[in-house]
């Protein structure tokens, strides 16, 4: 018998004397995997330990920083940006069925009012025309007028104004519906120098006043100033 086939008889046998005696439960590796089978693989020793984490894999922390290119800015998305709210500036056609005294046109003044006779100051600013309406007749009806009936419609818009990289600079008829781009049109069109991909509004809401950066789309308001940028190259 050759040295080779005498060592190989010798392994099996301790082997199998191993196996018999080593006293191993159900899974657990026999004397034989723990001589001869084992390796010095790291994860091969940690089997069954939880996996790794692989931070911004699997894991992340926080909200992401990304944003949808869509979804980037304010855009326009109807002909109009909500019901018209009244505001200093817009000129009223009140009129209240069998009162000619109490109809006539009103203009809302500096402090978001309309004066009418027997009743006063009525707030206007903030309002649509149909909370106006209302106002009024509670008003007319709870000591002056049975029953009135009352209509109240937008005479003309308050204006709005436009500034900065156009060719005509002031003040122009709001024409409903209007976006930066047909404000431009009114004012002229853009100078030579116009950054025609962005503009500021600034606009004043319930007596309180909000800057927005928009794209040229944007639903303009009356009474809203649009200030035109001019480009850097």
């Amino acid at each position: 018998m050759s040295s080779r086939t005498l060592m190989l008889s010798l392994i099996s046998t301790l082997a199998l004397g191993a196996c018999a005696h080593d006293g191993s439960g159900p899974g657990d590796p026999s004397l034989f995997e723990r001589l001869f089978l084992r390796t010095d693989d790291p994860v091969a020793e940690t089997a069954g330990a939880p996996a790794p984490v692989h931070v911004g894999v699997t894991q992340s922390y926080g909200e992401p920083t990304a944003v949808p290119i869509g979804l980037v800015g304010p855009k326009a998305v109807a002909s109009t940006d909500g019901p018209y709210l009244l505001d200093t500036g817009d000129r009223l056609r009140i009129f209240v069925y069998g009162q000619p005294n109490l109809s006539r046109l009103y203009i809302v003044d500096h402090d978001g009012k309309v004066t009418v006779p027997l009743i006063g100051g009525v707030k206007a600013r903030g309002q649509t025309t149909y909370a106006l309406e209302s106002t009024i007749r509670a008003r007319l009806g709870a000591q002056f007028v049975k029953d009135p009936q009352v209509t109240v419609d937008v005479q003309q818009n308050r204006p709005f104004y436009i500034l900065g990289e156009v060719r005509t600079a002031g003040q122009f008829p709001y024409v409903s519906g209007m976006t930066v781009e047909t404000a431009v049109a009114i004012a002229g069109g853009y100078s030579e120098r116009a950054n025609e991909r962005r503009a500021k509004i600034t606009r004043r809401i319930d007596g309180l006043v909000e800057v927005l950066e928009v794209p040229p789309d944007y639903v303009v308001q009356p009474g809203d100033t649009v200030y035109v940028y001019e480009r850097f190259f």
